[in-house]
């Protein structure tokens, strides 16, 4: 089955997607990482270095079964500027759709499109974000699934991301995958705001996949966290005594707590500005160890790295995430070559979808849709 990976990264969705897919075409922007999709998936010209506005169809090959696309967050995430699709980054999503519209004019439309986001971008603009490429998806002619699927499930990372699965005439889902409506935890309520939104025709365009659970046991982040890690090094005891010191009484008594349990606990830090008691605004290291890790971010534009925090008695030990322990967290494979500098790894890691996501969701929705005969498909 052939592939088009639009806003590729390090290529983790086509490592998610498998062998049985073949990447016809893929693009990027950030030549740092389209050195480390190179580096581990061989030097191919299938890799197209630059900016997606300035793609024609003439540079997508054949006819894509899938078209992946994994656009920019940072205008569409709750962290981010709240500009949305109107914003520089986020708005390259329109570019990539005028591709798709010139390609469905050609005949050549992919069978399927796979949109990945954060889950900010449902409420982006009271829903009118989502609601604007629901539309488009519906005037092309392709049906729709949205939904949110937590890399929690499959990894030791909380990371809840919006994914837009869309069928088109001939790649429709099974009816025994199609519910009647929201089912937890796939479609949150915060679908209401782009879902009232839509026209009438798009609403009928909108399919409510019932999906399982996965059954599969996640590994735990203490499983995946090394003593002698690479990359990085273990905070002097005066830095993990300011890092504590930045504690809330809340966060401390976890350390108390944790102390008490003995044995070796494995929590994540981030830093984070709260709003004090009286009214200022102050930095904040918040810890967890529910051995479940925050969600990694790329450390751009003054976003925190986390923080592993150890607890062995009374010793209590920090250190950053190694770059390694992130790749671990988004699902790569050991054998996948991160770039050496810290934070080019980093931001290479926390800017990509966690592999076993697109694994579940190639397994359960998008192979079978590709290769569904027609008279079991939905009308």
């Amino acid at each position: 089955m052939g592939l088009y990976e639009f806003f590729a990264g390090g290529g983790m969705a086509r490592i998610g997607l498998g062998t049985e897919f073949s990447c016809l075409f893929a693009n990027d922007l950030d030549k740092g990482k389209a050195s480390a999709y190179r580096a581990f998936f061989g030097s191919s010209e299938t890799l197209v270095v630059g900016d997606v506005a300035a793609l024609e169809t003439s540079n997508l090959p054949g006819q894509a079964d899938l078209a992946w696309a994994s656009f920019p967050c940072q205008d569409l995430s709750l962290a981010g500027n709240g500009v949305g699709l109107n914003g520089k980054r986020s708005g390259v999503f329109w570019a990539f759709w005028r591709l798709m519209k010139s390609l469905r004019a050609e005949g050549r439309a992919p069978r399927m499109i796979i949109l990945e986001n954060v889950r900010g971008a449902i409420t982006s603009h009271q829903g009118r974000d989502l609601a604007a490429i629901c539309e488009a998806l519906s005037q092309e002619g392709y049906k729709f699934a949205p939904m949110v699927i937590d890399a929690q499930l499959f990894l030791p990372q909380s990371r809840p991301r919006l994914f837009v699965v869309a069928f088109g005439p001939d790649a429709l889902p099974s009816l025994s995958i199609v519910g009647n409506g929201p089912m937890a935890p796939w479609h949150p309520n915060s679908f209401k705001l782009p879902f009232e939104r839509l026209s009438h025709q798009a609403r009928d365009a909108w399919v409510w996949l019932s999906l399982p659970i996965p059954s599969n046991t996640p590994p735990k982040l203490s499983d995946i966290i090394e003593d002698v890690p690479e990359g990085v090094s273990w905070h002097t005891p005066l830095e993990t005594k300011r890092l504590l010191g930045l504690m809330s009484p809340l966060h401390l008594e976890k350390i108390s707590q944790a102390k008490c349990e003995g044995g070796r606990r494995v929590g994540t830090v981030y830093k984070r500005t709260r709003l004090g008691e009286d009214g200022k605004r102050r930095q904040r290291a918040e810890v967890r160890f529910d051995e479940v890790a925050g969600c990694l971010r790329t450390p751009a534009g003054g976003s925190s790295r986390q923080i592993v925090l150890i607890v062995e008695g009374k010793s209590v030990r920090s250190r950053l995430l190694s770059s390694r322990e992130a790749a671990r967290l988004m699902g790569l494979p050991e054998e996948y070559p991160l770039p050496q500098k810290y934070n080019e790894a980093y931001k290479l890691v926390g800017d990509g979808v966690a592999v076993p996501v697109v694994s579940w969701l190639a397994q359960n929705v998008i192979k079978p849709s590709l290769v569904l005969n027609r008279s079991q498909q939905v009308a």
